[in-house]
């Protein structure tokens, strides 16, 4: 896979993406990451990228000029069938369903936005989609594009050591993930549930899945509504609300 990210500051995507899975998957040639800075297409000695809006107000606007250029410049490096993708405050919120959907594409480019934001015109005629990763505010759209690299790169293959992690992490069945143990068995007065040590792989199983159905409904109730439950799955949150001692979802 090649990914593309059009940034103003190429060294805040490199440093994000420099340590842990991605720098290895980078160095396996799993995934190919590489920068096109809009100042390079600035046309004045100043190398200005910005200016100001429009009808008034605050701050600078992205100009469509060095940036459109910068993006095409990164596009002609994609493969075929890749997606170009700015990073925005009006994107679809980036989830991991978007992240298996962006793993399966041959590229994308991220365009990460800076000061106000980018001239309407540019994403009307370059951009196929926009994302974001949460409704909150930042300087930039680079933490953004490192995230979404981070998040697809685990899901190609070869770049976990073990794939079943990935299919396993937290919202890779619509849930949240279980709680986690290793040794030792006993931690300051602590034991790990006696199932996990039990050996038996059925009950580890039905455990496994009745903590992550109670975790998913105590701290993120809303992705189980989305998600929907079995009547199986259904017996066992409630088993787990009752052995919690918090209410069961409402039947119905």
């Amino acid at each position: 896979m090649r990914v593309e990210v059009i940034t103003l500051f190429p060294g805040l995507v490199e440093a994000g993406l420099s340590a842990g899975v991605v720098a290895r998957a980078r160095g396996a040639g799993r995934i190919v990451v590489a920068t096109e800075n809009p100042r390079d297409h600035a046309t004045d000695a100043r190398r200005t990228v910005d200016d100001r809006p429009f009808g008034g107000g605050p701050g600078m606007v992205l100009a469509p000029e060095p940036l459109a250029a910068a993006i095409r410049r990164a596009a002609a490096r994609l493969p075929a069938g890749s997606r170009m993708i700015a990073m925005s405050a009006q994107g679809r919120r980036f989830d991991q369903a978007a992240a298996r959907r962006l793993a399966q594409l041959p590229g994308f480019g991220l365009v990460a936005g800076r000061y106000e934001g980018i001239d309407q015109r540019v994403l009307d005629a370059l951009i196929d989609e926009e994302l974001s990763i949460g409704d909150y505010v930042l300087s930039g759209g680079e933490l953004p594009a490192v995230v979404v690299i981070d998040a697809v790169a685990r899901l190609l293959p070869g770049v976990l050591g073990d794939q079943e992690s990935a299919a396993q992490d937290s919202f890779g069945a619509g849930l949240l993930d279980w709680p986690q143990y290793t040794r030792p068995e006993a931690w300051e007065g602590r034991e790990v549930p006696a199932v996990l040590a039990g050996g038996n792989h059925a009950a580890i199983r039905r455990w496994r899945l009745q903590q992550a159905l109670g975790r998913t409904w105590r701290l993120r109730p809303e992705l189980l509504t989305a998600r929907g439950m079995s009547p199986a799955e259904c017996e066992l949150l409630v088993e787990y609300c009752a052995e919690a001692g918090i209410p069961p979802p409402r039947s119905g």
